[in-house]
């Protein structure tokens, strides 16, 4: 998953837990980096613009827009490139040319969500609100008065933050294992006759909504109608706004049938919370959850099963050893992290990061593919991998991805992933590994499709199956 407060991505709301991450530490040795700039570069963002907004943040001289088919085709290279050019804090445009920071360094972005008096999550200081369109794609992923916990401070997201690990803690893991399994062998008998499928469309894009719905208390009927919902809102586009009204809409209707009949779910027991939590309050949270536990977890399952399908590495073990499928999971989310950026943290009042004058009320966003791959702290390739969760793909600080979040998404992914293997365990790409695409959300790194092919296996036809579209 990837966080209930950071990335929306995790329910997490989203967390992940074979690998667990205790917290992101800095490696020992790491240097400052992006003190000075590159060449041809102004060393300041106040400086350097080119033609000032009407307030706060200036469009900066070579800005890098934060869009386009980099982010599909090569955004490594592309995080590379910006910190050659830029150093660990590079200026950004989002949408319409609204000027960001994208935070690149792991040192930096440790510093910037380490602190939260000086970088807040308080979107309200942003000083650009007065340039923001009603309609604004991103709107949904930045927010403004929204009543959720991502936005909320101090000792009131503490309480909250409280009551959503207490709700998580409520499920039972065998249950949540349970549930994992089910599903995935129903959505698997759905195709498992074929000999081929698209595993992202039929299988990964909707095993964590439904499992989730489950423990949140929706009934799995109403589970699948919020996984495109889900995906609009998240991928930014012109649907966006429409989508997050979706998810908004079934998470009232829900809570008013949990105070009429309460159950043993995720949503009652938030609503039982005696920390005097409006509904509305309620609501928001379970939105950042479900969209950050979904589509993050999602993304890890697809992920890391391309990464066992492209390399040799894992080519044995495809149809043998759990522990492959660990290390897979582990190694994706240094390298290829389902949450790449996420939206963000704004200055309280003028500072300087990474040899940057940053203004109050400018708005950082939090570079986590990037700081990942920090040369700075990746001086060797292979040594921070494996058992290591120093990574910041869950975030960090007191808006990172809550424990139990972690927990349920890695349980979600990794029992999907298993199960698959299971059921096909002679599974393989259906196309040459650099056909595959990935969607052009500058926030999650997921794959548009995963055709493999395998050999036709009969359905279980387990009793119990609950439907949804075919």
């Amino acid at each position: 998953m990837t966080t209930t407060s950071d990335t929306t991505g995790a329910t997490g709301t989203t967390g992940t837990s074979g690998p667990t991450a205790s917290g992101p530490a800095t490696a020992s040795g790491t240097t400052a980096t992006g003190s000075s700039t590159a060449s041809g570069t102004t060393g300041s963002g106040a400086t350097a613009a080119s033609g000032a907004t009407p307030s706060g943040c200036p469009v900066a001289h070579g800005s890098v827009p934060l869009s386009g088919p980099r982010f599909q085709s090569d955004p490594v290279q592309l995080y590379r490139d910006m910190r050659r050019d830029h150093g660990a804090v590079a200026p950004v445009v989002l949408d319409g040319d609204v000027p960001a920071w994208l935070v690149l360094g792991y040192r930096e972005l440790h510093q910037v969500t380490g602190d939260p008096v000086l970088f807040s999550r308080d979107s309200e200081l942003w000083n650009q609100w007065d340039r923001i369109p009603d309609d604004w794609p991103l709107l949904p992923m930045i927010g403004r008065r929204q009543n959720s916990i991502l936005y909320t401070v101090g000792e009131r997201h503490s309480v909250r933050a409280m009551m959503i690990s207490n709700a998580l803690e409520g499920v039972d893991p065998f249950s949540l294992k349970r549930y994992a399994e089910e599903f995935a062998d129903e959505l698997i008998d759905r195709f498992c006759t074929k000999g081929a499928v698209d595993i992202i469309a039929e299988y990964a894009k909707l095993l964590p909504a439904l499992v989730l719905a489950r423990i949140y208390g929706f009934s799995d009927e109403e589970a699948y109608p919020l996984v495109g919902a889900i995906n609009d809102m998240i991928d930014g586009r012109e649907r966006a706004l429409a989508g997050q009204q979706h998810l908004a809409t079934s998470m009232f209707r829900l809570l008013a049938d949990k105070h009429a009949e309460p159950g043993d779910d995720v949503a009652s027991r938030m609503l039982a919370d005696t920390g005097g939590f409006t509904d509305e309050e309620v609501a928001q949270d379970l939105m950042v959850m479900m969209a950050a536990g979904h589509q993050p977890t999602a993304d890890w399952m697809g992920n890391s099963l391309r990464l066992m399908l492209t390399d040799e590495r894992f080519a044995a073990s495809l149809s043998g050893g759990r522990h492959s499928v660990a290390e897979a999971m582990n190694e994706v989310l240094w390298e290829d992290t389902p949450t790449q950026n996420v939206a963000g943290r704004w200055a309280s009042r003028d500072t300087h990061l990474g040899g940057r004058h940053i203004r109050a009320g400018d708005l950082l966003l939090l570079g986590i593919a990037a700081a990942n791959g920090d040369p700075q702290v990746r001086t060797h390739a292979s040594a921070l991998t494996g058992g290591n969760n120093a990574f910041l793909s869950f975030g960090h600080g007191e808006h990172r991805c809550p424990f139990p979040a972690q927990e349920t998404s890695e349980v979600i992914a990794r029992t999907g992933i298993e199960v698959l293997l299971d059921r096909l365990p002679d599974v393989d790409l259906a196309v040459p590994a650099e056909q595959l695409t990935r969607r052009p959300s500058p926030w999650l790194r997921g794959l548009t499709d995963l055709p493999v092919l395998f050999t036709p296996t009969p359905a279980l036809g387990r009793p119990g199956s609950h439907g949804g579209p075919a």
